[in-house]
């Protein structure tokens, strides 16, 4: 892209050569609803302080992290496999599967992926696994961040729709709460069927 200033062509071309790609999840381990994966390219001039694996924020904090990340990354995607990905495929390929997806959404290619955990996406960029890269590496914290954060609006969400299940406290994890309502009220069309405290009731 160009535009003429004073009559001169300044040309306005993004140089991505060095960019780099931070990816995470959040919703592997509960029993009901998709797995949140999220891709965030941070932006050296507009950094952000606090960035911190998700697990370690507060709520609040979270919240607040998730408006700075998305108004000072050079560009983030946020994408998930559903339940039914999840219970077709098993948790580990379904958490690839969104990986890639939101790797695949960002608006500029990454040419370097840094991944949380130790296993990898299929990509067609180079790629590398970090453990417990949401505590080492910035650009991951991000993606932690956003990728909780939208998991936990999504099970506020389903709490409205299934109130006795209590999603908005335990965001689908396997709590003494959520075992209980599970054997009293039977699985919802979000449990994960082959998990097994949920198969277990149906």
């Amino acid at each position: 892209m160009a535009k003429k200033a004073g009559g001169l062509q300044i040309s306005l071309v993004w140089d991505s050569s060095g960019l780099v790609a931070g990816v995470d999840e959040a919703g592997r381990g509960p029993l009901a609803g998709p797995v949140v994966a999220a891709a965030v390219i941070l932006d050296d001039r507009q950094p952000i302080h606090g960035l911190a694996d998700s697990k370690k924020l507060s709520a609040k904090r979270r919240e607040a992290l998730f408006d700075e990340i998305r108004a000072k990354a050079l560009c983030c995607s946020i994408a998930q496999a559903s339940v039914e990905e999840i219970d077709t495929l098993n948790i580990l390929q379904a958490t690839l599967l969104a990986m890639r997806r939101a790797v695949l959404g960002l608006r500029l290619p990454p040419k370097l992926v840094l991944v949380d955990g130790n296993r990898l996406p299929v990509l067609d960029i180079r790629s590398e696994a970090i453990v417990k890269g949401d505590e080492k590496v910035p650009s991951i914290s991000a993606a932690s961040i956003l990728a909780k954060v939208t998991r936990d609006r999504w099970c506020k969400q389903y709490h409205l729709e299934f109130p006795q299940y209590g999603f908005d406290q335990h965001k689908g994890y396997g709590t003494a709460e959520h075992l209980a309502a599970l054997r009293q009220h039977g699985a919802c069309p979000q449990h994960r069927k082959t998990f097994r405290p949920v198969r277990e009731v149906l």
